[in-house]
């Protein structure tokens, strides 16, 4: 009798993607797929890391700017910029909610062996944002906890927050 494999025993594929000068990855089984940065509809009252909505294949998709959401300042728009749709899930809901991000690399299988857990101290990214650091070459990829860093229900506090703010 063999049991299944665990998972963290297993290769596991990133999509890596540049926020400025530093490399992220993203667990591949969360992106729904890549589009190119376009029109968007602001929303009033949202903290500064809600770019806005988007319109995809008539779904309103929020758009957060990962360069805001860690505290960076807003990101700019340049050639290479595009968002990376993914799925969420809120209160046992699936969401979709798209990430402005610098440009997106590739794919990167890493095996377990180069993962490597978290950092202790420093880091300009929020340590229970980041699920691990990969080993790629001569650099690490910030492994992103997409359940931490993309936790609706945060960022929904956050814009309520940002509401009540402007209203009081």
């Amino acid at each position: 009798m063999s049991s299944a494999p665990d998972p963290l025993d297993m290769p596991r594929q990133f999509l890596s993607f540049a926020l400025g000068q530093e490399s992220f990855g993203l667990d591949i089984r969360t992106v729904r797929e890549i589009i190119q940065h376009g029109a968007m509809t602001t929303v009033p009252l949202m903290p500064d890391f809600v770019r806005g909505v988007i319109n995809l294949r008539g779904a309103v998709v929020p758009v957060i700017d990962l360069k805001a959401r860690f505290g960076r300042g807003m990101a700019t728009v340049g050639k290479k910029t595009c968002i990376v749709i993914v799925d969420s899930v809120r209160d046992g809901e699936r969401t979709e909610l798209g990430l402005m991000v610098d440009a997106v690399s590739e794919v990167i299988t890493l095996e377990p062996g180069q993962v490597e857990p978290p950092p202790t101290f420093g880091g300009s990214t929020r340590r229970d944002f980041i699920a691990g650091m990969g080993r790629c070459a001569d650099r690490f990829l910030v492994l992103l906890d997409p359940d931490r860093a993309l936790d609706i229900a945060e960022m929904a506090s956050l814009c309520e927050a940002s509401q009540l703010a402007l209203a009081a």
